[in-house]
């Protein structure tokens, strides 16, 4: 058994996304694809040789096989230890809980999150640095940079790891431990909410249905909720971690959510529904014949975060991306906090954490988190809402009305255009910014243009900028409509378009969304010449 050096070819196209780098399944079982890759972050983080690193993934197709060639590398790049999960599995804010609690120099997540999976489906990997969150744009860019130039990796030739079986190993000088996958997190999150209150919630007959879509969730929420926290056998369906996901499209939302959505508008509906993605860091929530939209949740764990055990003590501040409704920059004015607003992917939120600046943060897309780890996290959120009706001793819907009878209702959608063709899509959003100097106090309809930009960012900690994040058209009433083309598929482009109108007047909250978002829909397709330039009549998905 030894150390080899292996010579390569530099591939194209290896940069990483918003999410890390994703690709076609068999893009990654090319010779030297994965492994080029692997190589790259061993190069631009010096500090693994020597160094813990945390390894795991959410089951998909290919993950196992990539776990072993990345122990493999590990090894013979001067690793001394890798935590990797039982089966490769870790969830994404597992793996982030993971590095924080042992010290860890990061972390490799073999996942493409929300995007479907199997031989035909989609794979991904990315790093997690020491403070457990995605790697900064300037580690990102390098490592790409790095997959430019790479011509050679080393890799140590060895029989596999049994990654199946608990246990210690070794692989040349380095030691691999595999871990329970779930314990470390339960733990903490046992330390954030009120289990005791919870189990009384289940105990008095609520009844709950949470849908883990054959994906990374499964274990967590089997072990904590059915587990911990007594909930009846059975609350968790869809709870075994499949490579193909059984079929579904591991993504949480009112469409491929389906399922979980028609149980709790059933007649015999339970109490609360949730849903969690492929590698279980986004969350939907659902109340009876009630559903809350990202935003809504992000405000309302905001506007009640003191009645939760981990956040009695008040939150530092809040923090959204650009796309993600104002609903809780609302409650921020209220309660007088800070309210950040980022580019999309968590890793912006990660500085704001770090420096206490923030304590809840979140995305339109599904994902909400706090200070706990440096990941969106699904199982948390789910939790937060449970332990949120038990101390409320509200439903899903009561809290969500007085929320919005306090605050007012931000009548919120996305509207995405999946796979539309490359040059197409960057045409679109060409045309978008020739217009933004000329858009400025100009009627659309019933409205009139306060602002209109190509969102940058300045990093408030480490002064970085970030251009180009997404065309914002925002009218003098606080409705908005956003553009912005998507970083986490594998073919074509997704433009993700974002529609948001504020109504203060309470008689106005029953009314359904897209009603709601009528003109401003027409609006943002005469902007963007949408059917025209992308051939589309509908959005593929609606949430």
């Amino acid at each position: 058994m030894s150390v080899s050096t292996v010579t390569t070819t530099a591939f194209a196209g290896q940069r990483p996304g918003t999410s890390g780098l994703r690709k076609k399944v068999t893009v990654f079982q090319q010779p030297h694809y994965l492994e080029n890759f692997v190589q790259a972050i061993f190069d631009v983080v010096p500090e693994l040789k020597g160094g813990t690193l945390v390894l795991g993934g959410d089951g998909r197709y290919h993950n196992r096989a990539a776990v072993q060639t990345i122990l493999q590398m590990a090894a013979a790049n001067g690793v001394v230890r890798v935590l990797v999960g039982q089966g490769g599995l870790l969830s994404t804010p597992a793996v982030s809980c993971v590095i924080r609690k042992h010290g860890a120099v990061g972390g490799i997540v073999l996942s493409a999150s929300h995007n479907p999976g199997g031989p035909d489906g989609d794979f991904g990997i990315k790093y997690n640095v020491t403070n457990g969150g995605p790697a900064p744009e300037k580690i990102t860019e390098a490592i790409y940079e790095r997959t430019t130039t790479i011509t050679e990796y080393k890799t140590y030739q060895a029989e596999a790891i049994d990654i199946e079986s608990l246990g210690e190993y070794t692989l040349g000088g380095m030691q691999v431990i595999v871990i329970d996958p779930v314990s470390d997190y339960a733990e903490l999150m046992e330390s954030l909410f009120d289990f005791d209150k919870i189990r009384a919630w289940f105990a008095s007959g609520k009844r709950m249905r949470f849908d883990s879509m054959c994906a990374a969730s499964g274990p967590y929420a089997t072990r904590i909720i059915e587990g911990l926290l007594g909930a009846p056998k059975g609350t968790v369906v869809n709870g075994i971690p499949l490579e193909d996901f059984g079929g579904l499209h591991p993504d949480p939302n009112p469409v491929y959510a389906d399922d979980l959505v028609a149980h709790l508008m059933a007649t015999d509906a339970p109490d609360f529904g949730a849903a969690s993605d492929g590698d279980a860091d986004r969350n939907m929530v659902l109340g009876r014949n009630f559903l809350v939209t990202p935003s809504d949740s992000l405000a309302v764990m905001a506007a009640n975060a003191q009645l939760i055990k981990g956040y009695a003590g008040g939150i530092a501040g809040v923090a959204r991306s650009m796309p993600t409704s104002c609903a809780v920059d609302a409650v921020a004015k209220k309660l007088g906090l800070p309210c950040f607003e980022t580019p999309t992917g968590w890793k912006f939120f990660g500085n704001l954490l770090d420096a206490g600046k923030v304590t809840l943060c979140g995305e339109e897309s599904y994902g909400t988190g706090s200070g706990h780890v440096r990941e969106k996290d699904g199982v948390w959120a789910v939790l937060f809402w449970l332990n949120l009706l038990a101390v409320t001793g509200k439903s899903v819907e009561e809290i969500v009305t007085a929320h919005w009878q306090e605050y007012g209702r931000h009548f919120y959608s996305r509207h995405d255009y999946e796979a539309v063709d490359t040059d197409a899509a960057n045409g679109l959003m060409t045309h978008l910014r020739s217009q933004l100097a000329s858009l400025k106090e100009q009627k659309l309809g019933a409205f009139t243009v306060a602002l209109a930009d190509d969102f940058a960012y300045d990093d408030p900690i480490d002064g970085s900028r970030s251009e180009k994040q997404g065309i914002r058209v925002v009218m003098t009433d606080g409705s908005r409509v956003v553009f912005r083309l998507s970083g986490t598929g594998t073919e074509g482009a997704t433009l993700r378009v974002y529609l948001e109108k504020y109504a203060a007047d309470a008689a106005q909250h029953g009314v359904a969304t897209q009603t709601a978002l009528a003109e401003l829909i027409v609006i943002a397709d005469q902007l963007a010449e949408i059917k025209t330039r992308t051939g589309r009549d509908a959005a593929t998905v609606v949430t």
